[in-house]
């Protein structure tokens, strides 16, 4: 991989393992706009920068060196060698499908709380709602980040600011149905330090996820991917409904209880159960199998 800067650009080549569009489409983010050009352009700890995938570069626009050192090279999980990861999952024939499908893919590091906000409003839910709340949480109770010919952008409020929301405005203006007790019962919880967000990241995982299904809303599936996605604890492995069918479909041959193929993906896949889910996920959402 090699890295140059030009000014407020940022130019990623030699680096096959990333893809914006398998990276913000494959389910693990909601604060991404496609553009009429076909990148990318997202939020993330307070910055909005734009990806495009350009012949072999990827081309990161609003990130400079001192943003890419603080914030994008975690963020994009630079620091991991995928091209390792894929080899060691692709030891049958369903994950090399699935790892060529999504060979672009790689795991963001996110944002903690905002990260358990949206996974919480992602239950039961459709993508573009999900993107539609989170966004109008962040126009109601964030900062204002600046604008372009596009929209205006706003960062993700902090548990402070959440946890003086009303209940009954978040399910008026940003559309979140009975979600709208569980996330100021979430915000207050954090912002009151009854949930410490850093003592969950020094347990082990079975402790973590226990500690996070403390919160209203909060069961397995959306505890495993708040650990996944922004806990950086990549042998998690969130069991939805895709997950279910192509697990149930490719690998187990029978009907089985989602918590059943939780353990039995990470059995299966170990610490790169994660990675793992993420290239089923994809692979099976966009091939619609198991239906």
């Amino acid at each position: 991989m090699k890295i140059n800067f030009d000014g407020n650009f940022c130019i990623i080549s030699e680096l096959e393992e990333f893809d914006p569009r398998d990276i913000f489409t494959c389910g693990q983010a909601f604060r991404w706009y496609e553009e009429d050009d076909g990148s990318f352009t997202f939020i993330t700890h307070g910055r909005v920068a734009n990806a495009k995938k350009v012949g072999d570069e990827i081309l990161l626009r609003g990130v400079d060196r001192t943003s890419f050192d603080e914030i994008f090279y975690d963020y994009f999980d630079l620091d991991r060698d995928y091209k390792r990861v894929i080899e060691e999952l692709s030891k049958d024939d369903v994950m090399k499908s699935a790892t060529e499908y999504g060979k672009g893919i790689r795991i963001l590091n996110q944002e903690k709380f905002e990260t358990i906000i949206s996974f919480i409003i992602s239950a039961n839910n459709q993508i573009p709602r999900i993107k539609k709340s989170i966004e109008k949480i962040s126009e109601m109770y964030g900062e204002f980040l600046g604008e372009d010919e596009n929209r205006k952008y706003f960062s993700f409020p902090s548990a402070e600011k959440l946890s003086k929301a009303k209940p009954e405005d978040l399910r008026e203006f940003a559309r979140v149905g009975f979600r709208d007790k569980r996330i100021v019962d979430t915000a207050n919880l954090i912002n009151n330090g009854i949930i410490n967000i850093d003592e969950i990241e020094k347990m082990n995982l079975e402790d973590a996820r226990s500690a996070l299904q403390v919160l209203p809303g909060v069961g397995p599936k959306v505890a495993d991917c708040i650990l996944l996605f922004a806990f950086d604890r990549k042998e998690s492995f969130p069991v939805d409904v895709w997950i279910k069918r192509v697990m149930e479909e490719l690998y187990l041959k029978e009907v089985t209880p989602k918590s059943k193929i939780a353990v039995r993906g990470r059995e299966v896949f170990g610490k790169n159960a994660g990675f793992a889910n993420q290239y089923l996920f994809y692979y099976g959402r966009e091939n619609k199998l198991g239906r």
